[in-house]
């Protein structure tokens, strides 16, 4: 594959959902879910409410217009430190056949940049520990700092 030209944009929720975005959430579930019997099932309500009141933004990245990757963020003021907007990762995909040539890292970096212009303070992001799927390295290449440790309990088994 030649070097690909990517496009990278903020985008709304309602445009990200005529792009087709379901496949590739689809895929980025099969990926990455650790709860394979808990169904992929967006609420999308929800997600246009975050939008509606200002605090979503949905960065993505486009090949030949054809929508390979996103990353989402909710932004708030956090209620430790009211004075402070932040922005914490929801989501953060880019399809396979497209992680090469930097185009996750700029999209990152291209997300940063729009968020800093927006005056929010610190971002969090999240990362999967197999390591295959682990983004520590190159977040912190762009920065970022390993503050937390994020673990997980179903309550619903026996």
């Amino acid at each position: 594959m030649a070097n690909p030209i990517p496009k990278f944009g903020l985008e709304s929720l309602a445009q990200v959902r005529a792009s087709g975005v379901e496949q590739l959430l689809r895929q980025h579930w099969r990926e990455v879910a650790h709860f394979t019997d808990i169904p992929l099932d967006p609420d999308w309500d929800a997600y246009q409410g975050v939008e509606n009141v200002g605090r979503l933004r949905i960065f993505t990245v486009r090949i030949d217009d054809e929508l390979v990757g996103y990353a989402a963020y909710f932004i708030n003021r956090n209620p430790h430190y009211r004075s402070s907007l932040q922005a914490v990762q929801d989501v953060l995909f880019l399809a396979p056949e497209h992680r090469k040539f930097r185009i996750g890292y700029r999209l990152i970096m291209f997300a940063d940049t729009h968020l800093a212009a927006e005056g929010v303070q610190a971002v969090y992001q999240h990362s999967k520990v197999k390591k295959e799927l682990d983004m520590g390295p190159l977040l912190a290449r762009q920065g970022y700092e390993l503050i937390d440790t994020l673990w997980a309990k179903r309550l619903d088994r026996g």
